[in-house]
């Protein structure tokens, strides 16, 4: 029978050594995998595990700290031999031991030491929980003294291991003697059976018999063990291709601070942070499902720009109601917003009625909000060009980046004296106005003046005199009531004729009463095609800028 192609299918595939696994012709090694029995509590945790997947985020804190000491454990044994009798581990992480992420211990077949139990022998077993400084379901369970289920040998190449995984290449070449030893013993437990099977095929063939989403799982933590990140790759990659839900998206997102390889689940994680914004983008609609998410899944839904909102008002009281109902001490939530969620909120977006509040919100952190809301200010100051170079720059939260607000964002200077007046400016890109036919409309966000609420709205309707579409722009009274404004308006527009100046397009007088707007069905005296047009008058850059000069003549 003639043998596996090395080659999958043209030159460009991976070698593929299907051909070879298990086989002694090609192999320079026996390898013994003892598989122990576990504890009833260890069975049952895991079982409750497979149940949804998000429970494996659950052990973020003690797989971070067991996982950045396999390759010491590794080095150490293999670099020194047994440990002298008597001497105790220190977990380190760098000159400091580790306590903050002392936790109960509850995988304890996930993890990985050495011992040399005979001197023709290679022994790679797990650890006790004693040997990590932590409690576990069953105190007395120890894969070293757990009685041995059964015992799978395989002829394994050395070399294929080795260039597959850095972890059998130390093993298989540190340069004692018992990296010369034929026989090499890897003990597990019986949960991991299944998955590190897998994972060995795999590092022959490049290919997988886990389909399913939690099977895939157990071979990506298995492969990260190991040191395997092609097979990583590859499950990340397939779990990609299968249905996303937010359990699993969750626990995506939890694998980079997980796993010993976190580059290699990067693909899966951006894949997470994608269907999280996507699905949640709504945040009105999903309002309670994304109250309930944790910081990382916040985190993936504030990062988008196509983040379906009002304003940026709404994403900072949002930010601000979901750290109070996650963290109730004062102190915890000022910590958590001055180093993640903080970051992902839009300063230069946000109302400047809205922006005097930060200043005065005790859960922030008062230096560092001033700062930002100066920075936001500044950079409202700038001119568009230079806000464009900016948003460019700031590519890691896109602070200065704008979303898809239901209300467009205005800039808006105030004056009092010698009248209450100010000076909103409002911006649409092409692609907004154009979204607009045939009879669409698009609101500001309000702005105030004289203690009340207004606001622009551009539309595309018909001429009355013409039936032409056009491009009107109307003002806006917030407040219902009694109360009634006498204001003198003005409405510009950024022109090509002058020079990119503002020039006036109409102005008038209007009183005011709640719900009531004025404006001009035509702004711009002409049909709908000739404003949109390439060499339009009014499109600088493919934006059109406006601005509309208010002021409040009397007040009753």
């Amino acid at each position: 029978m003639e043998p596996e192609s090395v080659y999958s299918g043209g030159s460009t595939s991976p070698l593929s050594f299907a051909f070879a696994f298990n086989d002694s012709n090609f192999s320079d090694r026996i390898l013994h995998i003892e598989v122990v029995a576990g504890s009833s509590g260890e069975a049952r945790l895991l079982g409750e595990a497979r149940s949804t997947l998000i429970d494996w985020a659950h052990q973020k804190k003690r797989r971070r700290a067991v996982l950045s000491r396999i390759e010491k454990v590794v080095e150490n044994v293999l670099g020194m031999g047994e440990f002298p009798e008597g001497q105790e581990e220190q977990i380190m992480v760098g000159a400091q031991p580790d306590t903050e992420d002392a936790e109960p211990y509850e995988f304890a077949h996930e993890e990985i030491d050495i011992v040399i139990e005979e001197p023709s022998t290679t022994m790679v077993s797990s650890p006790t929980a004693d040997d990590y400084g932590h409690a576990q379901a069953s105190p007395s369970w120890n894969p070293k003294n757990s009685p041995i289920l059964r015992v799978k040998t395989l002829h394994i190449s050395s070399a294929i291991l080795a260039a597959k995984s850095p972890f059998f290449y130390k093993l298989f070449s540190n340069g004692m003697r018992e990296s010369e030893q034929r026989d090499v013993t890897l003990r597990i437990s019986a949960s991991e059976e299944d998955s590190v099977m897998d994972m060995l095929q795999y590092m022959y063939s490049g290919r997988l018999l886990a389909s399913s989403a939690s099977a895939l799982i157990d071979v990506l933590m298995a492969a990260d063990k190991f040191e395997v990140s092609t097979c990583m790759r590859h499950c990340s990659k397939l779990l990609r291709n299968l249905q996303m839900t937010p359990e699993a998206a969750l626990l995506y997102l939890e694998l980079p601070s997980t796993v010993l390889l976190p580059e290699a689940v990067q693909s899966l994680t951006d894949a997470a942070k994608s269907y999280l914004a996507t699905r949640f983008k709504d945040i009105g609609r999903f309002q309670d499902e994304v109250m309930n998410l944790p910081l990382a899944g916040l985190e993936a839904v504030l990062s988008s720009d196509d983040l379906q909102v009002a304003s940026e008002d709404a994403v900072y009281d949002f930010v601000l109601k979901w750290t109070r109902a996650h963290y109730s001490k004062l102190e915890d939530r000022k910590n958590i917003l001055r180093n993640k969620l903080i970051w992902l909120i839009r300063f230069p977006m946000m109302t400047s009625r809205k922006l005097r509040k930060v200043l005065t919100c005790n859960d922030f952190d008062h230096e560092l909000a001033s700062k930002l809301v100066l920075e936001a200010l500044f950079f409202r100051a700038e001119p568009p060009h230079r806000q464009k170079h900016i948003a460019s720059e700031e590519t890691l939260h896109k602070r200065f980046s704008e979303r898809g607000y239901k209300y467009r964002p205005v800039k808006v200077v105030e004056f009092d004296s010698p009248y209450q007046q100010c000076l909103v400016f409002l911006d649409l890109r092409k692609d907004e106005c154009l979204a607009l036919w045939p009879q669409g409309r698009v609101y500001s966000q309000a702005f105030h003046l004289g203690g009340q609420g207004f606001f622009l709205s551009a539309h595309c309707n018909v001429d009355q005199q013409t039936a032409a579409h056009c491009f009107g722009l109307f003002l806006g009274m917030q407040e219902k009531g009694s109360v009634s404004f006498a204001v003198e308006y003005e409405f510009a527009a950024r022109s090509k004729q002058e020079d990119w100046k503002f020039l006036a397009k109409v102005k008038g007088n209007y009183v005011f009463t709640g719900g009531k707007a004025v404006g001009y069905r035509n702004l711009f005296s002409c049909p709908w095609q000739d404003l949109m047009k390439d060499d339009s008058d009014y499109f600088q850059d493919n934006v059109l800028h406006l601005r509309a000069e208010l002021t409040v003549k009397h007040q009753r």
